[in-house]
């Protein structure tokens, strides 16, 4: 069986060409016409890659985006969109989407685009699959994996770690920490420190009062450990 692509688009001739032209790379379509209608085949059929448009009655597509990748950062998604300011394209990005496409698009293109997001696709899954033991730092997602769990770290939870991790075993002051991950100096108030690697504990270690990766050095400040 080929890898399964979800075509979601509410104009069928675009849906009908996409289909006829992707079932020719050997690729097994579905379709959907409306935003809840791809969210329910999705959580059907899990599919290898989501051509998804944006302009789409019911739920848009970026809130069908946003959706699957409340729980799904590895399905490719390529946003097909008519639109050409710049915004939306990198608003569709930002929530997660792999690759976008702008109508009216290259047939040829399209499937080069879908190859290569397909492809990027297993990748990632392989890397996954890696992760089901240890601790990995993810640059791309902005995360940690936990035993192949994602953290969900906010953006200065993942700056702290990776900034620890990036030489294991170094001891950094709270004062250091708050001028190389806070980009401040020094005013007096070191709990901000204290209170993220708490916070950051809670998220990445199996039990937070006995931690393997983020540890302190009493007196001195933490630092990250990699055995």
């Amino acid at each position: 069986m080929g890898k399964i692509v979800l075509v979601v688009d509410d104009e069928k001739n675009i849906v009908d060409i996409l289909s006829f032209n992707l079932k020719k790379e050997g690729y097994e379509i579905f379709v959907a016409y409306d935003g809840h209608s791809a969210l329910d085949s999705y959580n059907k059929i899990r599919p290898d890659l989501i051509l998804l448009d944006v302009m789409l009655p019911l739920l848009d597509g970026f809130e069908v985006c946003r959706k699957i990748r409340e729980g799904d950062n590895t399905t490719p998604i390529i946003m097909l969109t008519a639109r050409e300011e710049e915004t939306d394209k990198v608003f569709g990005l930002e929530l997660g989407a792999d690759d976008y496409i702008t109508k009216p698009f290259s047939v040829r293109e399209l499937q080069a685009r879908v190859k290569a997001n397909i492809r990027r696709g297993d990748n990632r899954a392989e890397e996954l699959g890696a992760m089901s033991t240890g601790f990995v730092i993810d640059k791309e997602r902005f995360d940690v994996y936990v035993n192949g769990q994602g953290a969900e770290l906010t953006q200065r939870e993942f700056e702290l770690i990776s900034f620890l991790a990036s030489t294991p075993g170094k001891v950094f002051s709270r004062e250091e920490l708050l001028h190389e991950v806070w980009q401040y100096e020094y005013f007096g108030d070191l709990r901000a420190v204290d209170v993220a690697v708490r916070r950051l504990r809670e998220k990445v270690e199996e039990d937070s009062g006995q931690p393997k990766y983020i540890m302190t050095k009493r007196g001195v400040g933490y630092y990250f450990s990699s055995l």
